[in-house]
């Protein structure tokens, strides 16, 4: 930590320098709120796997692709997500919502490999459409996506981009004409810092001004 030639109060951080938990508790305090992303994926002879990431995010529209950051195990060895991703090119992106908070949780344990998260979680899966992976039938809105790129950084991590293509959504969320989406139907919670998270009910609109609405203002 370097204060100097700061003013008083600021307080500065050398991330060069840092161990890497350091890193990771400025990064997810600071860069909130976070969606959360359960995703599941199968291994090559139809395993079901479910877990949940907030180091996710949307990218593109064109081409629609999500964005996962992945974590392998202490050891270097690949989480079933991860391995399964590599070795099945395939993934569903589904979206938690307020009531599916606590099962999303559930699916958090470190299970055995051969347990079903998803049936501890009391989370129904659907058969994909258009991947070998499943939807949950309880997500407000689910993603079903094909491995665009992985990112290796370094042993210990993947940056996962997966192209979206089929989605779901329950028929309360979306205005299949206008495409328009309810947050509060989604009703999406987010990841803070540490254990906490939040939800996107507190709301409020701000327009982009125009130009001409800009130099206006600052008239005025």
């Amino acid at each position: 930590m370097d204060s100097s030639a700061h003013a008083p109060g600021d307080v500065t951080f050398d991330f060069r320098a840092l161990s890497a938990r350091d890193k990771y508790k400025l990064l997810i305090g600071t860069v909130v709120p976070r969606p959360i992303a359960l995703v599941t994926t199968v291994d090559p002879q139809g395993k079901i796997n479910a877990a949940p990431f907030s180091f996710f995010n949307c990218l593109s529209a064109d081409p629609p692709i999500l964005a996962l950051g992945v974590e392998n195990h202490p050891d270097m060895r690949f989480k079933d997500t991860g391995l399964n991703i590599r070795l099945t090119e395939v993934f569903t992106v589904n979206i938690v919502s307020h009531a599916i908070a606590e099962a999303m949780h559930v699916c958090a344990v470190p299970f055995a490999p051969e347990d079903d998260e998803l049936k501890a979680a009391g989370l129904t899966a659907m058969p994909g459409k258009t991947v070998a992976s499943p939807w949950i039938k309880e997500a407000p809105a689910a993603f079903e996506c094909r491995r665009h790129i992985t990112l290796e950084l370094g042993k210990s991590r993947q940056i996962i981009m997966g192209e979206i293509l089929f989605a779901h959504y329950h028929s309360d969320v979306v205005d299949a004409e206008r495409l328009h989406i309810d947050p509060a139907k989604l009703d999406a919670i987010a990841r803070l810092g540490g254990s906490t998270c939040s939800t996107i009910r507190d709301r409020f609109d701000m327009e982009t001004p125009t130009l001409d609405d800009y130099w206006s203002q600052r008239k005025s």
